[in-house]
């Protein structure tokens, strides 16, 4: 008599869907990885900008109020919620009024 069980095979199409999964995992694991690797090698720096600089004050025109701010090479710009775009020097004076057409 025999204790130990047989070896039975796996049946063909079990085996192709074991190998399948196989690729599979390495293939995520080779993916992960690369996407770690790239992140880190391409943005080193991308977390530890400086802050822009903000001027001590910038006045809006009477009546508007500001929607939205972003930040150029030596300008600042306001859109205001009555469709302008308010552009501003880094010493906070008016340079520009752009009226946004509907």
């Amino acid at each position: 008599m025999k204790d130990a069980p047989e070896d039975i095979a796996l049946p063909p199409s079990l085996r192709l869907l074991k190998w399948l999964v196989i690729v599979l995992t390495l293939t995520m694991i080779g993916g992960v990885i690369t996407v770690v690797g790239l992140i880190v090698t391409r943005m080193p720096n991308a977390f530890a900008a400086p802050p822009p600089v903000v001027p001590d004050t910038i006045t809006l025109p009477a009546g508007q109020k500001a929607a939205a701010v972003t930040f150029g090479t030596g300008w600042i710009a306001v859109v205001t919620t009555d469709d302008h775009i308010l552009v501003f020097g880094k010493d906070g004076t008016l340079r520009q009024d752009v009226k946004i057409a509907p």
